[in-house]
């Protein structure tokens, strides 16, 4: 597969002075006046991360962009929103950008202090039909966005004779699924159904093993669903801190995460997440992500000094990945 640069935009930042929302959107549209970068990417939760809301921002990023992949990484909510209303959403989404939507959905269980539990708990979801929630939803959306009069029993959802409108460009749009399993001892489950409905799989490599295990069991799973290996998109979610002083850079990133998610990335984790040092230095480290497998790569800038960071990305680093490629 052609091998692709992402650009993932830190919705989060805007609580606590990295850049405003109206910043936020208008680096997306310079991103995409680039030509340099394939996709676009935000992130997603309602209550357990909480962060400017997913849905209504690509309605900006939509009407500010004209050519990149419109993507989310993760759908975190994605178990806990109704899928007629979703589908609906994503459908008018997928029709003001011309067919650029992406969805890359998760689970959302977010455990330190019992987050994603709390966030449920106003609609009924539990942590534990989180996983079964989004299979379910997952199936449902696919259905409205290219069937008419759909009648669905399932577990959670039920409805006669539904028809949404308008129907998305794309038919139907991707639905990946984002899972960062820890490889040992391998999550069978999760991968197996990754490779059993997904159209492509994103993850965070916090070990080099995110990937290196994780995504041959995929394959493997993938092969006995006959599916094609070769052709599943694998998108890698990283990160990139450009600084001469590599310590400091992930230092930096170290902080910037803890600001970002609270205390639930340890300085190891950080640093295998993390492409740092000299625009050569970062460009090689992302370069072993396509080597392990990704597909895609999308970079979030994790520092304070994210505008000169992002000038150094364009002009110094995405240029030596493309020459690589």
């Amino acid at each position: 597969m052609t091998r692709k640069i992402g650009l993932t935009l830190p919705q989060r930042g805007t609580f606590f002075d990295v850049l405003s929302l109206s910043e936020l959107v208008e680096t997306g549209h310079w991103a995409d006046e680039t030509g340099l970068f394939d996709s676009l990417w935000i992130g997603d939760s309602l209550l357990a991360k909480p962060r400017p809301e997913a849905v209504a921002l690509f309605g900006s990023l939509a009407a500010a962009t004209r050519n990149v992949t419109l993507a989310v990484g993760c759908m975190a909510s994605f178990p806990v929103r109704d899928p007629i209303l979703f589908a609906d959403q994503w459908a008018t989404l997928d029709q003001l950008s011309g067919g650029r939507m992406l969805l890359a959905v998760c689970t959302g269980i977010v455990k330190p202090k019992d987050a994603s539990a709390r966030e449920g708990a106003p609609y009924g979801v539990t942590d534990g039909s989180r996983a079964a929630r989004m299979e379910e939803n997952t199936e449902i959306v696919r259905r409205l966005w290219t069937e008419d009069d759909v009648t669905y029993e399932g577990r959670y959802t039920s409805f006669e004779n539904v028809t949404v409108l308008p129907k998305p460009v794309q038919s139907p749009p991707p639905i990946y699924i984002a899972s960062n399993p820890a490889p040992q001892p391998l999550a069978t489950r999760a991968l197996h159904r990754v490779a059993r409905i997904a159209d492509g799989w994103m993850t965070t490599r916090k070990s080099p093993e995110h990937l290196t295990v994780n995504l041959p069991a995929i394959k493997q799973y993938l092969g006995e669903e006959g599916r094609d290996p070769e052709s599943f998109a694998v998108s890698a979610y990283h990160n990139l801190n450009l600084s001469p002083d590599r310590e400091a850079a992930y230092e930096e990133s170290y902080r910037f995460l803890g600001e970002y998610y609270g205390p639930v990335f340890s300085r190891e984790a950080t640093r295998h997440w993390t492409a740092t040092g000299t625009p050569e230095q970062a460009a090689a480290d992302i370069e072993q992500l396509y080597a392990d497998g990704a597909t895609e790569v999308t970079l979030r800038i994790t520092s304070w000094d994210w505008r000169r960071q992002l000038d150094l990305l364009v002009k110094e680093v995405v240029p030596r990945l493309t020459d690589a490629a």
